[in-house]
């Protein structure tokens, strides 16, 4: 059964019972997922049950503010929560205008308990830090701007 088909057998469900709100919560490796909807069959829109926070790849250049013609993106090499230091309270590997070079470590993203290196794939200088200090991130999520 598709999700669509899922929902509106829910939502179907719902208003033979009187039912007009779901609260929906489910453990993922890397957070919880909640989402709290209103659904009826006069009301139910596909998009009330799309996650709160989604990335899509197709959209990272939306996520760069005024990328100059010869800035890069660095992207997230997989799924995991990023780590901008090596440990809380130490020193992150960059910043804003750092200067670094081809396999500089950037930052590292925990995946299944495993800490994997982000190395640079150019010398240049940090122009932007897209991702905060243990944000989740997904597969191919820009990460930093170089220039």
């Amino acid at each position: 059964m598709s999700f669509h088909s899922t929902v509106e057998s829910i939502s179907k469900t719902m208003d033979e019972m009187g039912i007009t709100e779901l609260e929906l919560e489910r453990q993922f490796l890397f957070g919880m997922y909640r989402k709290h909807m209103h659904i009826s069959k006069n009301s139910y829109n596909a998009t009330q049950c799309a996650p709160t926070r989604e990335f899509k790849p197709a959209d990272r250049e939306e996520n760069i503010t005024a990328k100059p013609s010869n800035a890069i993106t660095l992207n997230s090499p997989m799924v995991g929560v990023i780590y901008l230091s090596s440990e809380p309270g130490s020193k992150p590997f960059i910043s804003i205008g750092s200067k670094i070079k081809t396999g500089d470590t950037v930052a590292l993203v925990e995946a299944m308990k495993t800490f994997n290196p982000v190395k640079a794939d150019k010398d240049g200088v940090v122009k932007e830090i897209l991702v905060k200090d243990s944000d989740a991130v997904e597969f191919d999520q820009p990460l930093i701007v170089i220039e």
